[in-house]
């Protein structure tokens, strides 16, 4: 957000409730929807160390046999830019150096760490912290991500419901997968599956130059353990092995000297009714939390990004002056496309054609979709003309 207003406003602060404004986690993908604002923005994507994916592939939950694959070998000629797949901690750098560092296009952002928002006077434009500090300012964004203490100060209770799959995070560095002779799945460049016909799969991601290999394991959650949203709390690898009786002995083998293991529970959230109020309004996951199964939530969030650069830009100069009736048309233009895609990602959960790429493979003998209208595209989500779009709404 901090790099998309930077683009267009005087000052730009940035409130982090954490000491270390860090990140953890695994692979987070960026399809061309996504990858179009950071070059836009001129932001260095040698420093998130991407790899370019190729493939989108399909194999057989036992016997890893290839079932279905979607070729992105012409990804960039067809939709202009590339599907980039990061590992989270180098994206954040990323991020971080175009927000807050020198030499870059527009206002640098300043950082304060050990701000912890606790109230919000959203006409006026006051959060209050933790520490005791009262800041004001024209326009407030909360960005801080699924327990959002902005949208709590909406007035906003997420209607949710606990997902009837669960999942746990691993990875392993590749040089370790060679060294013990497992299968190496970082050469063929792609996202690759196993199951997703219901509840269970396994995808695959390879990050970080392909340095390391990112899994996501999902399963039924009657068979898990642990509780909440996000991925702090550790699991052993075999709490991790236990769910996946059958499947593919490569992957079990792979599974069995991984690292960094984190159970992640999942739900379903509905669209909130609103988005945003006087001065301030949120985005990302505070605004539109989605299961993960389109790979589509980084996305999203730089969509929401760049839709306030460009409503608050020069080229809009109303919004600038009436920042409560730019905020409605952010909400106007954004939660749409951001609930379709909610939604989109729901029904993949539990069913793999249903997710971006497989949805258009509809001559493979296992494709069905629950509704041909309501499936999800790659031509909707990357012919997107948000310019256009924001333009047509503007008054």
């Amino acid at each position: 957000m901090a790099l998309s207003l930077g683009l267009c406003v005087d000052e730009v602060t940035i409130y982090e409730k954490a000491h270390y404004a860090g990140e953890v986690g695994a692979s987070i993908s960026c399809a061309a929807n996504g990858t179009r604002w950071l070059e836009e923005w001129q932001v260095n994507l040698s420093l998130g160390r991407p790899v370019v994916l190729q493939k989108l592939i399909l194999h057989d939950w036992k016997t890893g046999e290839v079932l279905n694959e979607y070729d992105l070998g012409d990804y960039k000629e067809k939709w202009g830019y590339v599907y980039n797949m990061f590992h989270r901690v180098n994206m954040h750098d990323m991020l971080m150096d175009s927000a807050v560092g020198k030499g870059h296009s527009g206002t640098p952002g300043t950082l304060k760490l050990d701000h912890k928002c606790i109230s919000i006077d959203h006409e006026a434009g006051v959060v209050a912290f933790e520490n005791g500090v009262q800041v004001k300012h024209d326009l407030i964004i909360g960005a801080d991500g699924i327990g959002s203490a902005v949208r709590a100060t909406l007035g906003i209770v997420p209607d949710k419901v606990q997902s009837t799959s669960t999942c746990y995070h691993c990875i392993i560095d590749t040089d370790d997968v060679r060294r013990l002779g497992l299968h190496d799945l970082s050469p063929h460049a792609a996202i690759e599956f196993w199951g997703g016909k219901d509840i269970e799969k396994i995808v695959f991601s390879p990050c970080r130059e392909g340095e390391v290999h990112s899994f996501y394991c999902f399963f039924p959650t009657a068979k898990s353990n642990h509780g909440g949203e996000g991925w702090n709390e550790p699991a052993s690898r075999e709490q991790l092995i236990a769910p996946f009786a059958g499947l593919d002995t490569t992957l079990i083998d792979i599974f069995k000297n991984s690292k960094d293991i984190k159970p992640w529970r999942l739900f379903v959230h509905q669209p909130y009714d609103r988005w945003q109020m006087g001065r301030t309004c949120i985005m990302g996951d505070a605004a539109h939390p989605m299961l993960p199964d389109q790979s589509q939530g980084a996305c999203q969030a730089l969509e929401d990004a760049a839709a306030l650069g460009i409503i608050f830009s020069n080229a809009h100069p109303q919004y600038t002056n009436n920042v409560n009736d730019g905020l409605r048309l952010y909400e106007k233009i954004r939660k749409p496309r951001a609930s379709r895609v909610q939604a989109a990602s729901a029904r993949a959960r539990l069913n793999i054609n249903e997710r971006i790429g497989f949805s258009s493979n509809s001559h493979n003998p296992l494709y069905k979709v629950a509704d041909e209208k309501q499936k999800l595209t790659i031509e909707e989500m990357n012919e997107y003309d948000m310019y256009k779009h924001i333009a047509a709404s503007a008054s």
